[in-house]
Formats: structure tokens, sequence, C-alpha cells
């Protein structure tokens, strides 16, 4: 259903409800399932809501809080793993996965080359030429 459509439709719903029509007469009018005057009904009762929820819009990131420490963190251990700073987000009760943490980071500027801190070998293949015959 369009966004504007249902916004009505829940509207019209609720207050057809409020009047004491039964959800079963309410689907039929409107053409829709009951499930879906259910969840009119359910929100109304839950929340006052008459209007459908919000689509799409900007989202805050759950790591917006803990931008400073991660940011300090990072500067402190150069050499942490993606799978190392998720594990210490979870100890500060902020559940997030290894994909959007990457995403986060890339958006703040984060990325780096671990290779000094990992200490990784050189590129395979040889190193000098091959010795000449004479």
């Amino acid at each position: 259903m369009d966004a504007v459509v249902f916004t009505g439709f829940a509207r019209a719903c609720a207050s057809c409800l409020g009047s004491g029509e039964g959800p079963s007469a309410i689907a039929r009018r409107y053409e829709v399932s009951r499930f879906s005057v259910y969840q009119v009904r359910d929100r109304v009762q839950e929340t006052g809501v008459r209007t459908s929820f919000q689509i799409g819009g900007h989202r805050r990131s759950r790591l917006e809080e803990a931008e400073a420490a991660l940011r300090a963190g990072i500067a402190a251990e150069p050499g942490l793993t993606l799978a190392e700073l998720q594990q210490r987000l979870a100890s500060q009760g902020i559940a997030i996965k290894i994909g959007a943490l990457w995403h986060q980071l890339n958006k703040w500027n984060l990325t780096f080359k671990k290779n000094a801190a990992r200490q990784r070998a050189g590129a395979r293949g040889r190193t000098g030429s091959a010795p000449r015959m004479e």
C-alpha cells in the first residue's frame, strides 16, 4: 500500500473501530485483510498513534555517541581488528555487525592499513634478479 493511502486507512480504521464496528466489516469495506485492521487496532491501543509508521528518512548510527571513544581506542591500539572492536562495543552494550562497523568507520575516514601493526611479510615472489650466465 502507498504510504499516503495507508495513513488515510489507518485513521479511518481507527475511527471505525472507535465507533464499535467489527474488524471483519472494516476489512470488507476497505478491501484489506483483517490482519491489517488488527495491526492498526493494536498500534492505536499500545501507542495511541492513528497514523502509519514513518517510511524512510535519516536513521542515527548506533555508534554516534561512541565515536570519540572509538577514535581514542584506535589511536591507542592501531592493530585492533574489526572483530576486536565489535567485542569491545558489545561489552559497552552496543550490538553492531562487522559490516556496519566497517561502514561507519569508513564514513569517519578511520580506515587504515594495518601491515606495520601486524608486521606482515612482504610481497611473495622474487626479490632480486636471477644470476647472469656468462
